[in-house]
């Protein structure tokens, strides 16, 4: 039964302090010991000399944001276990961009994917995606910086503005003076307070319960182990279906073609270590995944009898994680601290990297082509850039903050972007018969097709027996204190983020169920197979098979991992039967030899 819930104390201000304190030092350290290296490429991909350990971290934290722990374990509790076949997903995703795109952008070591475009097709279609990526990543920011800010000064009290100026600047700061080597060194900390930040809450849940079994036994009472659900209908939220085949979809984008992560691991000293990156990273991924599970697990055992969400304790699903932690963990100053930390490390690391990928395409794609700017005078500019977008992003979250109930819509119209240009960037590396026209054609009606499915899920959200939420109760609920949580927003104040579930049934069973009402997880994927689908077509009927094409824009067989080992296994083989020829041979002779001499 929820009670008052704690406030923050000095020791929490401490801890929380003192991991800013410690991203900013590293920025300083970096920029100090590199300050004798000049040029924009040692500062935009660390002269493509890191090792695989500190890029694995980077990898798994520009896209394992403070969404990821303030609203999966609300995934769970509100949906069920289901949400971990996403380990299925990650799996699949990496193999699938560690063997076609890491290897193919790697040997081609472009600073910015986008320059591929021009090479491949023409400057048009580079300008297109260079506009459609900084629209998504300026918006999408705002958002990252202001939704957690909102979150935990509504459970912890933590100053609005204070967390959002505060995440800015100490971005800007080791972003500005230390580049790629501080932000993957920054996210190497950040990794690791994050996971120490959702390792105390679970272990801190799982004493109160009185151990990891009565969890689970209230989890598997509750519903909440439900790992599998093979209905192929494309309106159900989460099945087998939409997680696997929706998220391989989406996260081969995210690890394949997407601007941060590809600059990510081209810093690498060799494709070897860029490749043991990515696995490193999928070991991450799957560790954050089943950590959000069982964290979602233990947030259903503690509130299984008092929803505080249908009770008004908290007025979005995504303040549910803090309102835990300040309620289980007051009496112990430090560990609230520690997964506000953890939650604000999320937001540091992906923005971070996107100052970082911000600036590498402006100043590659924008500038370079149109000035003689010194190699020093790149480099100050590059530092420059960092700092603007720094900036700039503190005034995106202020546009966010006064958008109210539209700042879900923005999330997912710039959530659309990334699986358009996974078609487009699809199209060149995999079909050297599609021309510029096709790609065009591809890229349109992939954004228009993303952007109706995504405007049909706003406007007619799916039915509760399409989402499936899973029973809650307040039948527990005897409250001692008046509930205090939702006085900073009003109660009809919608999530930030596409994970809500409707408790007033009554008004959604009255909007029409159809195919735009598709699962979320469908978004992706529809704009890429819109994209692959009228590109293919135009360019054939544009006499596309006429196109020549340098076969090193499009993908060799030698880039992929497995190729080689297919050789390797190959050559050994014959490089075997030889030997045994030769000894057959050898014996042979040896025996008319010996019979010639009798």
């Amino acid at each position: 039964m929820p009670g008052e819930v704690g406030s923050f104390a000095v020791a929490d201000y401490l801890v929380f302090g003192g991991m800013l304190v410690l991203s900013a030092a590293i920025g300083v350290y970096k920029g100090w010991t590199s300050r004798d290296q000049s040029g924009s490429r040692h500062f935009l991909t660390g002269n493509r000399k890191l090792t695989a350990l500190p890029v694995s971290t980077s990898l798994i934290t520009t896209f394992m944001t403070s969404v990821t722990l303030l609203t999966n374990p609300v995934e769970v509790y509100n949906y069920g276990g289901i949400f971990v076949l996403l380990c299925f997903s990650y799996t699949v995703a990496i193999f699938v961009s560690s063997e076609i795109f890491m290897p193919f952008f790697y040997r081609l070591g472009f600073t910015s994917i986008y320059e591929y475009l021009e090479l491949r097709f023409n400057r048009t279609i580079r300008l297109l995606g260079i506009l459609l990526f900084m629209l998504q990543t300026m918006l999408f920011n705002g958002l990252i910086i202001y939704a957690p800010a909102l979150a935990l000064n509504q459970g912890a009290g933590v100053d609005l503005w204070g967390g959002i100026i505060s995440t800015a600047i100490i971005c800007t700061i080791y972003c500005t003076l230390g580049g790629m080597k501080a932000v993957v060194w920054t996210c190497v900390l950040q990794i690791g307070v994050m996971l120490a930040g959702n390792l105390s809450v679970i272990i801190k849940a799982v004493m109160l319960q009185g151990g990891v079994s009565t969890v689970l036994s209230d989890a598997q009472e509750g519903g909440r182990m439900n790992f599998w659900d093979f209905d192929p209908n494309p309106l159900r939220r989460h099945t087998f279906w939409t997680l696997t085949i929706g998220g391989v979809a989406g996260w081969s984008g995210v690890y394949g073609t997407s601007q941060a992560q590809v600059q990510t691991y081209i810093s690498c000293k060799s494709v070897t270590h860029a490749r043991v990156a990515m696995y490193i990273n999928l070991l991450g991924l799957m560790c954050i995944m089943l950590s959000s599970v069982f964290a979602g697990f233990c947030l259903y055992s503690i509130y299984k009898n008092c929803d505080p969400l249908t009770a008004g304790l908290v007025s979005a699903s995504d303040q549910m994680m803090p309102y835990l932690v300040m309620d289980i963990m007051k009496g112990y100053p430090g560990l609230p601290g520690l997964y506000f930390a953890g939650v604000y490390s999320g937001t540091l690391s992906t923005v971070s990297c996107t100052i970082n990928s911000l600036t590498a395409v402006t100043l590659v794609d924008l500038i370079k082509p149109y000035t003689t700017l010194s190699t020093k005078h790149l480099s100050i500019l590059s530092k420059g850039l960092s700092l603007f977008y720094g900036l700039l992003f503190i005034g995106m979250a202020g546009l966010a903050s006064l958008m109210g109930g539209m700042m879900e819509a923005v999330v997912i119209v710039s959530g659309i972007i990334q699986g358009p240009m996974f078609g487009v960037f699809t199209l060149g590396v995999l079909c050297p018969f599609v021309n510029s026209k096709g790609v065009v054609s591809g890229l349109v009606s992939g954004v228009l097709a993303s952007l109706c499915v995504c405007l049909g899920a706003l406007f007619s959200p799916p039915t509760p027996e399409m989402t499936r939420p899973l029973p809650l109760t307040t039948a527990g609920c005897n409250f001692t204190t008046s509930p205090n949580w939702t006085s900073t927003a009003p109660p009809t104040q919608p999530t930030l983020f596409a994970t809500t579930v409707s408790h007033n049934s009554s008004d959604i069973h009255q909007l029409a169920e159809g195919w735009q009402s598709i699962s979320y997880l469908y978004f992706g994927i529809v704009g890429t197979l819109a994209c692959l689908i009228v590109g293919v077509i135009v360019s054939l009927l544009t006499g596309g098979w006429n196109e020549t094409v340098d076969p090193k824009l499009t993908f060799m067989k030698e880039d992929a991992l497995t190729y080689q080992l297919y050789k390797f296994l190959k050559d050994s083989i014959t490089r075997k039967r030889s030997k045994c020829d030769q000894k057959k041979d050898t014996k042979t002779e040896f025996c008319l030899d010996s019979k010639s001499g009798t």
